[in-house]
């Protein structure tokens, strides 16, 4: 008796565009694809498992979405945006944490397979990591074999759809605004090494610094947490080892806030002594003492390109989507170097 695999193989699609097609799915494909479906769908004379099929319609009501840690500010802007279009489609979002623990968002991945979710969208950064990029490749792709389907949000070395946030050309833009504007010992308060976003974000500030013709010794380069507590000892590392620094650029908000405390704890004037420059543009950007320079991603817009990728999607081959480019947004915390 023929398979739903092999229709797919006939046709030569995937076999979520088969099973969309067979079952009759809202969802538009070209007319040619249809055609080719059905064609082998009569020629194998394959009988579909009606059984099967209202049982998937029960189940795939939901989709699952992987963050690093939904608290975050940043995922918590990116949660919005999956929530908003998911909701439009009548879907329910199942959100899994996985702070930032690469065996759990691969345990995550297999629950959610289990639970036969519609769609899964990893939004947390990609990992250098070989050995596990190759484990959530193959989880990956036995689900998406099953008709799930996958997008990401940031680098990453996976199958499925992404959205390629402006990481790269963020960094650039802070590093433009504090090197342009004449300052020479620049400080970075880094997230964790094995993450793609800390690597994206370093490439843009490095382009920045040497088309000014200054540099941006390891030393002066502090990988943290990407969080409050993280950016202010952080900082105290920096100050401790280059006591002279004009200027702190933290790759993230959060860290930001935290090298704001430790400056304002040391009796360091910003921006008079030190300038600081943020980056996400998350709310509390705006509230902080001074207001927070930063570097403004389209958050939540990228978290509803990512579920509709997930949920919309038609297409055979993986898309890749840029959202809106990165804006400095300055603020009361910056100011060129006077002297």
């Amino acid at each position: 008796m023929a398979t739903l695999a092999d229709v797919a193989r006939r046709a030569g699609v995937s076999p979520a565009t088969a099973s969309r097609i067979v079952s009759g799915s809202t969802k538009l494909v070209t007319d040619e694809l249809r055609a080719r479906v059905l064609r082998a769908v009569d020629e194998l004379h394959y009988v579909p498992n009606a059984h099967a099929q209202l049982l998937a319609r029960a189940q795939r009501t939901a989709v699952g979405v992987i963050v690093h840690d939904v608290s975050d500010p940043y995922f918590a802007e990116i949660t919005r945006g999956l929530q908003q279009v998911a909701t439009a489609h009548g879907r329910l979002v199942i959100i899994c944490n996985s702070y930032r623990d690469p065996r759990r968002e691969l345990e995550y991945v297999e629950l959610l397979r289990a639970q036969q979710v519609a769609a899964i969208v990893l939004a947390g950064s990609g990992y250098h990591d070989a050995a596990f990029t190759r484990s959530l490749k193959a989880k990956l792709a036995a689900y998406t074999r099953t008709g799930g389907r996958v997008s990401v949000i940031g680098r990453h070395e996976l199958p499925g759809d992404a959205v390629m946030p402006a990481n790269e050309e963020g960094g650039y833009l802070a590093g433009a605004e504090l090197f342009g504007g004449g300052h020479r010992k620049v400080g970075v308060i880094a997230g964790p090494r094995v993450l793609t976003t800390t690597t994206d974000r370093l490439a843009g500030l490095r382009r920045a610094a040497r088309e000014s013709g200054r540099t941006l010794p390891a030393r002066r380069i502090a990988y943290a947490g990407f969080d409050r507590d993280g950016g202010a000892e952080a900082t105290a590392a920096l100050l401790d080892a280059s006591p002279d620094l004009t200027a702190i650029v933290a790759l993230n908000d959060s860290m930001a806030v935290g090298a704001l405390s430790t400056l304002r704890e040391r009796g360091i004037a910003v921006p008079e002594r030190v300038s600081v420059v943020g980056f996400d543009d998350m709310p509390i950007a705006r509230d902080v003492t001074p207001a927070l320079t930063t570097v403004r991603l389209p958050l939540a817009d990228m978290g509803a390109r990512a579920m509709s990728l997930a949920l919309d999607g038609t297409d055979d081959a993986a898309a890749r989507i840029e959202p809106a480019p990165a804006v400095l947004v300055r603020r009361a915390s910056s100011q060129p170097l006077t002297s």
